[in-house]
């Protein structure tokens, strides 16, 4: 696929127009979105309207639907909140950090052994304005805002959209299937029954 001529976006809004014009193809080049999306600078006006809290645990706020091609979203970590060992559902999945910062972990497959407690393959601190990227054939991951202070904000990509997940315990390898829900929809809170899930990832 041949890079879209693109210049750095200013705003959360004008990244999504790019975002729009990248996704319009079917092939998807991963290192371009990642720099486009990384190259935008956090400002929390643009995003605060989207960055919505919970005291419990982390909330996923969907910003943007893209055409069908993909789902942008808000998550949002109080301190100390952290996913599930999860797959992306055979997904790309591009995480920038707008706030703080999230710890990355990351796990082999589970499915090549016996059951027993998962393989670490490597962990990272993602810090303010970083893109991470990852698919099922690199692996598992978990998410985690390590800090007892500071919130953290993040924006996810996710194409093809997805609405469930597999979750997996990491001393056992066991795994579940999950459906996963917004805390809100384009700045605006969901009804709380749709919002009761399993698990949040």
């Amino acid at each position: 696929m041949e890079h879209t001529e693109v210049l750095k976006p200013q705003t959360l809004d004008e990244l999504i127009k790019i975002l729009h014009k990248i996704f319009e193809s079917d092939d998807i080049n991963v290192e371009e979105v990642q720099n486009i999306m990384e190259s935008y600078d956090s400002n929390p006006q643009d995003w605060k309207k989207f960055a919505q809290f919970d005291q419990f645990r982390y909330t996923r706020n969907l910003v943007d639907v893209g055409n069908g091609k993909f789902n942008l979203m808000i998550l949002c970590w109080g301190e100390g909140h952290g996913s599930s060992i999860h797959d992306h559902t055979d997904s790309h999945c591009f995480m920038k950090l707008l706030q703080g910062q999230l710890k990355e972990t990351l796990f082999e497959w589970p499915d090549r052994k016996p059951l027993g407690s998962m393989v670490q393959k490597s962990q990272r601190l993602l810090q303010e304005n970083q893109c991470a990227y990852i698919n099922d054939s690199i692996g598992l991951h978990r998410v985690e805002n390590g800090s007892h202070t500071e919130s953290a904000v993040s924006l996810h990509l996710y194409s093809p959209p997805f609405d469930s997940c597999r979750t997996f315990d990491q001393r056992t390898g066991h795994k579940n299937t999950v459906k996963m829900t917004f805390w809100s929809k384009f700045g605006e809170r969901t009804p709380f029954e749709t919002t009761l899930s399993q698990e949040n990832n």
